[in-house]
């Protein structure tokens, strides 16, 4: 017993580590969804985000003493501007957003791949020597990113008039164009915020847990950060509670194994937790009472 405990101690910082992400991602699903637009390209995004981010520190590691942040602020940029591919179908078009972000999720895995092999097949010595360095106590810088911008999203969500602005656009987006609101404008905000998020969440994957950019690199951490908005009921601090267990299970599928009491179970038994407590906890806990009126419904000013 005491083993088991001193090995959930040793897993905090690669458990803080994975959460960091995963609540960045999520907060991005979480505005885009308060203001009635299903995000389903979360890990599309990421992807985008985790190349540029990869690219830009393996080609300036060595030649500026901050390829880190430009990382990360470029992955931001890059998940922002592919963003606006969904912001288009979805709220111009009124497309079905499940199936544009799905659409999202394909094209992304597809030029990720391509760009990759194009720039390092033209330079195969380019081999990044070193990713983010974690701070204090073995924690990631990402981990206050993380917390910083939900804490700032709860402020501008509930204590903000551009916060009520975009809940109403997903709660009665009427209401809010009878009172003078530009409903298209704030769902493309909300989009490109989000957009802009999962970016951020995936240049932190790749600049802390894998710094070479695969096509497994997010490997289904979009859709765990959006199974975290739905399963926090589309709050702040539900979906920091949802993605800290989420990123515990993915944590603990990577270290159970060194518990000997366990080492009797297959590899592929940890590969699958993650996601099997993910879908479980989706099942038991989630309702759709607790989402936006208006979520995945196109505006349409004729209808009331």
């Amino acid at each position: 017993m005491i083993l088991f405990f001193n090995t959930l101690a040793q897993m905090l910082p690669s458990t803080l580590m994975i959460v960091a992400p995963i609540l960045i991602a999520a907060t991005g699903g979480l505005i885009s969804e308060r203001a009635g637009v299903v995000n389903i390209g979360l890990e599309g995004l990421m992807a985008i985000g985790a190349m540029i981010a990869a690219t830009t520190h393996v080609f300036l590691e060595s030649t500026i003493g901050f390829s880190i942040p430009l990382a990360l602020v470029l992955a931001a940029l890059g998940g922002c501007l592919f963003s606006l591919i969904h912001a288009f179908a979805a709220i111009s078009l009124q497309a079905d957003q499940v199936i544009s972000g799905t659409g999202i999720n394909l094209l992304a895995t597809g030029i990720t791949v391509f760009f990759c092999q194009l720039f390092f097949q033209m330079d195969r010595t380019k081999i990044p020597k070193l990713g983010m360095l974690p701070g204090p106590w073995g924690i990631y810088p990402t981990l206050w990113i993380a917390l910083a911008i939900l804490g700032l999203v709860w402020f501008v969500l509930y204590r903000r008039p551009w916060g009520l602005r975009l809940r109403s656009c997903g709660e009665h987006p009427h209401a809010l164009a009878s009172a003078g609101g530009n409903v298209l404008k704030m769902r493309y905000m909300a989009v490109l915020i989000s957009g802009a998020l999962a970016g951020l969440a995936g240049g932190c994957i790749v600049l802390t847990q894998d710094i070479q950019y695969t096509v497994t690199t997010i490997n289904g951490k979009g859709f765990i950060a959006l199974a975290a908005v739905s399963f926090g009921r589309w709050l702040p601090l539900g979906i920091l509670g949802a993605s800290f267990l989420f990123g515990a299970a993915s944590a603990l599928a990577v270290n159970i194994i060194n518990i000997k009491a366990l080492q009797f179970l297959p590899s592929e038994f940890f590969n699958l937790l993650p996601y099997g407590i993910t879908l479980v906890t989706l099942v038991f806990f989630s309702g759709k009472d607790y989402a936006p009126r208006a979520l995945g419904h196109p505006y349409d000013k004729a209808k009331r």
